[in-house]
């Protein structure tokens, strides 16, 4: 059965097989988290970013592609796009549960035991901290129910202590812990 963790940090530094990346659909760097993956990774996480977009003209909202994980202390990077925040009545929820439910097959299916999430969406997106929180906790929790074996651990890894007590209190909610 895999562990569920919470902490504050830098998601950069996780020592984890899987890094996610909250990517934009053009994969081409941003700010925010995908900035600092890009950043702390180097040029080999864009190199094989430009191979996907000339081979797949990039990843939709709500799918994920994987990378090399570059200069990072990571086996890879898991790029998944969420959606922006419009007005709650946009799909933006089936789409941000998506973009985490892809990335954990992706990791699933390549023997990836050990996964780092950010919080999807929250930033330059909109998305309100707790609603995804919501949606992010909700959707591991499921995939971790339904296939117990498939990974060992699943962190989230939050910027802020206000994230990380938000996620805290979904997760205590959501788990009856």
């Amino acid at each position: 059965m895999a562990i569920l963790r919470l902490v504050r940090g830098d998601i950069t530094g996780e020592k984890v097989d899987a890094i996610v990346n909250a990517a934009n659909q053009a994969l081409v760097g941003g700010g925010g988290v995908d900035g600092a993956i890009h950043r702390a990774g180097g040029p080999d996480i864009m190199a094989a970013c430009d191979r996907i977009r000339d081979s797949r003209g990039g990843c939709v909202t709500g799918s994920a592609v994987m990378t090399t994980a570059g200069k990072l202390d990571a086996r890879a990077v898991i790029h998944t796009v969420g959606p922006r925040y419009r007005d709650g009545d946009a799909g933006e929820a089936e789409l941000l549960a998506s973009a985490y439910r892809r990335s954990l097959e992706l990791a699933r299916d390549n023997g990836l035991r050990t996964v780092a999430f950010p919080s999807i969406s929250t930033g330059v997106y909109g998305y309100p901290i707790e609603e995804a929180a919501d949606i992010a906790v909700g959707t591991v929790l499921e995939f971790m129910d339904m296939e117990p074996d498939a990974l060992d651990e699943v962190r989230f890894v939050l910027f802020s202590d206000d994230d990380l007590a938000v996620y805290q209190g979904v997760y205590e909610r959501l788990s009856g812990a």
